[in-house]
């Protein structure tokens, strides 16, 4: 089961939630001289967006969320993606990763590397919501192949906004009308796995040092 079918009164980490203003700087350089640089603040109020922030940590009027968005359309050239777009979420071998005719037009050297590496996540930031009766559908243009309806969706671990809101107390002294969907118990752990996951990975130039 990938949604809790009764919603807590509390707000839970990965909750799909409305009604909340996300904001974004962007800038071209970093601003040293205030008064010479040039800077933007982008304002965004997506339908959905999805809580990270552990449900113990749910206070002091902080929280931070990711927007629900659009899932990618090459997910459905992939037979195996295809089938049940939550794979997305779980460890895969190299093979299913790709389209089958991308994996052959792979050197040999290319398909012994990945082979190597084992089964891995493909797609370390990204986290698929399944299809929900209270996710609006949408359609996915597509230039060689059919459009696609869906209502799946996903995350981004690298979007991430930290909203300030008075009405954050505790998860249980939020706005809960906010709340839309929960995840089960299950498919939050699974999430909680692969977020840690994103986030422990050592780059190579750390694995060469002795500690």
């Amino acid at each position: 089961m990938f949604y809790q079918d009764d919603l807590d009164q509390a707000l839970r980490f990965e909750d799909v939630v409305r009604g909340y203003i996300l904001t974004n700087a962007i800038i071209s350089t970093p601003v040293w001289n205030t008064q010479h640089e040039n800077y933007a603040v982008s304002v965004s109020l997506p339908q959905f967006s999805v809580i990270i922030t552990p449900c113990c940590s749910i206070e002091d009027r902080i929280i931070v969320l990711t927007p629900l968005i659009q899932v990618i359309p090459t997910f459905f050239n992939n037979p195996y993606l295809e089938e049940d777009l939550t794979r997305v979420n779980r460890i895969m071998s190299p093979e299913q990763s790709v389209q089958p005719s991308v994996w052959e037009q792979f050197s040999e050297e290319e398909r012994q590397r990945r082979l190597a590496e084992g089964h891995t996540y493909a797609f370390i930031n990204l986290f698929v919501y399944k299809r929900h009766d209270l996710l609006p559908e949408y359609t996915l243009h597509r230039k060689k192949d059919k459009n696609i309806v869906t209502n799946s969706y996903m995350i981004n671990f690298k979007n991430l906004y930290k909203v300030h809101c008075d009405k954050i107390i505790s998860p249980t002294n939020s706005p809960l009308e906010s709340k839309h969907l929960q995840l089960s118990v299950e498919t939050r752990e699974e999430l909680r796995v692969k977020l840690t996951r994103y986030y422990s990975r050592v780059p190579q130039e750390d694995q060469l040092v002795e500690v």
